[in-house]
């Protein structure tokens, strides 16, 4: 069966500005992204029905039958016995969301045109995790770290921690093969601690669980993580970090606070950079929206970053209580910045200007050389289609 990840298009506009640059499906969320959840699970290859200009990187599959699949929705194991018997003009439903539907190519081609008639509905009481609004990714961290946890872990054996280590809940604790962990306090009581294939936490880091340190990722001496965290894999953790998600590439290498975020990929936080997750008046926070072009309650009162793909900021920059940064904006100065700031921004609390396309792109193809990856031309087509519905619309 060909199986194809699909954008729930009210999802897709809510999770702006990290969606700019991927499906909804490879959003992380706990230890894995949303798409590598399914692919475990079904041990196939998966490919995405998304927007027309992301589909050149993430180009869909056809074959005369297939299963479409909410990008949006974790798998579990009551889904995936459902959707491995799905028949034609089945549908699986949970609270009027579609989770699954089973198409042929043709209807595939014309799904713009299609309607319910003749269809099947499957109802599943209990929907799966699923993600629906920006703050999601690291309010329902600790349910997905626990979930991936199982299923990464499942009849496999830990690597021995050195002796080096203090460790607490060590039942708790997966360390894959190549990571390296010296003289570090890691408390799996409070949840559990995954560690990735050559992953690093240095001396004198304090790590509670819940915790994920994906593949090739390193903790910067001394950094203190409380859980429910996940930084993803290559990225560079240092300082003080809560409740938050690395997606994958990105660096906060230097001491400072960030608290109940969301760090898209490629990203840096210069040395000092500090984020409030709590207003000083104890209110529920609010959060930019770009799908309904204002501030939402997201009903929280711990909410602090949310920074899309390439964004970066200067030494000792500050971000106030739920700031949503876009994609590739490049932000400096004194005194706290705004709540929202614009894809391709340049310039901070004295004011912002347009930051330059080409010199975006010299930027984003040193950074990649960094890491040994190549910024090639599908790359630069799709941030030159971000730069140009920013540029097109001002909120963007």
């Amino acid at each position: 069966m060909n199986y194809i990840l699909f954008d729930e298009s009210i999802v897709r506009n809510n999770l702006l500005p990290l969606t700019f640059t991927r499906p909804v499906a490879d959003i992380r969320i706990g230890i894995l992204t949303i798409r590598e959840k399914w692919e475990k699970y079904l041990k196939v290859k998966t490919s995405t029905l998304t927007e027309t200009y992301l589909s050149r990187k993430y180009p869909i599959i056809k074959e005369n039958n297939n299963i479409l699949i909410n990008g949006s929705v974790c798998p579990n194991e009551e889904i995936i016995n459902i959707i491995k018997k799905l028949k034609p003009n089945q549908t699986v439903v949970s609270r009027d969301v579609i989770i699954a539907l089973h198409i042929t190519a043709e209807e595939l081609d014309n799904i713009s045109e299609a309607t319910n008639e003749g269809i099947e509905e499957i109802n599943v009481k209990n929907i799966p995790l699923k993600v629906n609004q920006l703050w999601d990714i690291f309010s329902k961290n600790e349910a997905a770290i626990l979930e991936d946890f199982i299923l990464l872990t499942n009849n496999k054996k830990s690597q021995e921690l050195s002796s080096s280590n203090k460790v607490l809940g060590q039942e708790n604790i997966f360390v894959e093969k190549g990571a390296e962990i010296e003289c570090a306090v890691l408390n799996g009581s409070t949840g559990p601690i995954f560690i990735g294939k050559n992953a690093e936490i240095m001396e004198g880091s304090v790590i509670r669980g819940p915790f994920a340190l994906c593949d090739h990722a390193q903790v910067k001496m001394a950094a203190k993580i409380y859980g429910p965290t996940t930084i993803g894999p290559y990225c560079r953790v240092g300082g003080e970090v809560n409740n938050s998600v690395f997606f994958g590439f990105s660096n906060k290498a230097h001491d400072g606070f960030l608290g109940h975020s969301v760090i898209g990929e490629w990203c840096n936080l210069g040395a000092d950079t500090n984020t409030s997750n709590l207003k000083n008046t104890y209110d529920s926070v609010r959060l930019w929206s770009y799908s309904k072009q204002t501030f939402v309650a997201t009903n929280l009162q711990f909410c602090g970053l949310i920074m899309g793909d390439h964004s970066m900021s200067g030494i000792n920059t500050m971000f106030n209580t739920g700031t949503v940064v876009g994609v590739n904006a490049n932000i400096f100065g004194s005194g706290f910045q705004r709540n929202f700031i614009p894809s391709f921004s340049w310039g901070g609390t004295s004011g912002h200007s347009n930051y330059n396309l080409n010199k975006a792109m010299e930027v984003a193809e040193l950074v990649y050389k960094r890491r040994n990856r190549v910024f090639d031309e599908t790359e630069k087509e799709l941030l030159s289609n971000v730069y140009h519905l920013t540029l097109n619309n001002k909120w963007f």
